[in-house]
């Protein structure tokens, strides 16, 4: 810890503490790391003074600093951070003001009496050739510095970066975070899928890439997810359609094209198409608005026998284009196709009614949805089932391939998890427990959804973060509306570590071997990792990824 001021302190922490603002600081001061180039790696500085102090100067100074990012980490409210039952790995559990939201610096941060805050330092490493580096480790010293309005130096710290002489290599696993396209037109409160839309959406697509997506949910129609029975969510639909006659229609994928176009643009590899059915139980259509005789109509919707003759009409048509412009586009090994999102086992025969009516169409493309029961891939519904983490172990035990996982707001018992309320090692260690399961995809559903519970109303994000009392805080966003474009959490940092570890555990595996590799990773454990069994420490996480980077820099060495 530095104190030039006797009334101003600092100190440097992992990426994994939570500073908040009503309390000491319990985590060991950490001033040194080590990390692989192309990697992003972040760490804290938190500072905490004795008097008011407004608009304080923060800067840094290091030979990585084209590459550093500096970010004042804000607080956010919860009014419902836990549902009745937790378990004992909760940070806390009591309603107030939680450390989450990553804002800019530029214009300087502010010192309150007495309460800790802190800094989020990203030091975004580029890849081996953009620098040259020779192939040794380097060490670079970070020195972040604190001072006031008028130029008095208050104090500083300094971190050491190891760079290890290998590169983290691309991410195999596929990625999802349901990016709720309608939620950010309202937010912003511009015209649904006008210019200053198609900016944003861009805007918030490359930041999902950057944080580990390459699946994004493609609103072919406005998807039909969390919405209330009978109920609407604003109309976000990328494919045009005329009704020409009674059951016969015309289509028009030009925003399906420039979507296409936007994604590959940002870096997005696969395209999730929306559901085709509704949610829970897949008996009604989505809504699809048309136009008929001139004039838009919903033509579809909560109304519509999921096997009626009329919406069966139209996905016989529909499909048959859609399966020819896919062919057309040459992503036909890119996309994904969704019947109904978590369905039950009192949903199997109509969940198997509209499998049946896509398939006549889609046979030939992969289709997953978010299911913890494992009859409906038993009976041959679902290509790619998607359990949650605490209902995988029947995938697991049968040998299920690909393997997928996902969690949201029901898995808060046990099981990884990035409520406001956890500590952060509980939200970065899916990454380790993904790599010792050989998991292919994860899908979480709350990227940006700015709704409350069942799509009733918008809310502020800055405001209300548990939908209203749907879910705990945490659970359906990962990011803020910023004036310009998203604002991150730390939440959505730290998950994005956990994605790095895992592709550090398969560069070591390729180096020594599988068995080595899951050697040193469980090799302090006196339970072997599991879904819904982990080590409960800040420490191990980091010490184990320590462990994992020096196995590789000696591997290097060694080939």
């Amino acid at each position: 810890m530095t104190s030039i001021s006797p009334v101003f302190e600092t100190r440097c922490l992992s990426s994994l503490s939570k500073v908040f603002a009503d309390s000491d600081l319990l985590d060991t001061q950490i001033n040194s790391g080590t990390a692989l180039w192309n990697e992003v790696y972040s760490f804290q500085v938190a500072y905490r003074s004795g008097t008011l102090s407004r608009f304080l100067e923060v800067s840094v100074k290091s030979e990585l600093k084209p590459y550093i990012t500096l970010r004042s980490v804000g607080l956010a409210p919860s009014d419902m951070p836990t549902f009745a039952q937790t378990d004992d790995d909760y940070t806390r559990t009591t309603p107030g003001l939680y450390p989450d939201i990553l804002y800019p610096v530029e214009q300087g941060v502010h010192a309150i009496p007495h309460q800790w805050r802190s800094i989020w330092v990203t030091v975004a490493l580029p890849s081996i050739a953009a620098v040259d580096a020779a192939q040794d480790k380097k060490s670079f010293a970070i020195t972040l510095a604190f001072a006031s309005s008028e130029g008095t130096h208050l104090g500083e710290e300094q971190f050491t970066l190891e760079v290890l002489p290998a590169e983290l290599p691309p991410q195999q696993l596929i990625h999802t975070e349901w990016f709720h396209t309608d939620c950010i037109a309202t937010q912003y409160k511009v015209v649904m899928l006008g210019e200053e839309h198609w900016e944003l959406i861009e805007k918030y697509a490359s930041n999902a890439a950057r944080h580990g997506v390459n699946l994004l949910l493609t609103p072919l129609f406005t998807p039909p997810l969390d919405t209330a029975i009978g109920g609407e969510r604003p109309t976000i639909q990328l494919i045009g359609v005329k009704q020409v006659a009674e059951h016969t229609y015309e289509f028009n994928f030009e925003k399906l094209e420039r979507w296409i176009a936007m994604c590959e643009r940002v870096g997005i590899l696969y395209y999730e198409f929306s559901h085709l059915f509704t949610q829970w139980g897949a008996k009604h259509a989505p809504k699809i608005i048309a136009e008929v005789d001139g004039e838009e109509q919903r033509i579809f919707g909560w109304d519509t026998d999921a096997g009626g003759e009329a919406y069966c009409a139209f996905l016989d048509q529909f499909l048959q284009e859609l399966v020819a412009f896919i062919e057309k586009r040459g992503i036909e090994k890119q996309v994904y196709f969704h019947v109904s999102d978590e369905p039950h086992k009192e949903h199997l025969e109509p969940y198997r009614q509209a499998s049946e009516i896509l398939k006549k169409h889609l046979g030939n493309f992969a289709f997953l949805d978010a299911l913890s029961d494992y009859d409906f891939y038993q009976h041959g519904l679902v290509d790619v089932p998607i359990p949650a983490t605490n209902h995988i172990e029947p995938f697991i035990e049968n040998q299920v391939e690909p393997l997928w996982t996902y969690y949201c707001c029901g898995q808060y018992v046990d099981v990884a998890n990035r409520f406001f309320g956890m500590p952060s090692y509980r939200n970065r260690i899916i990454g380790a427990q993904m790599y010792k399961f050989n998991v292919t995809g994860f899908l979480h559903w709350g990227f940006n959804f700015w709704y409350s519970q069942h799509s009733l109303k918008a809310i502020d994000p800055f405001r209300v973060t548990d939908a209203d009392c749907g879910f705990p805080s945490g659970d359906a966003f990962v990011v803020y509306p910023g004036a310009d474009g998203p604002l991150d959490s730390l939440r959505w940092e730290v998950f994005y570590e956990g994605l790095q570890d895992m592709r550090a555990l398969q560069l070591l595996e390729k180096l020594v071997g599988r068995e080595q590799t899951m050697t040193l990773l469980e090799q302090d454990l006196q339970e072997k990792l599991a879904f819904d069994q982990y080590p409960k420490s800040l420490d191990w996480l980091l010490q184990t990824r320590q462990r994992i980077n020096a196995a590789i820099a000696d591997a290097v060495v060694l080939a």
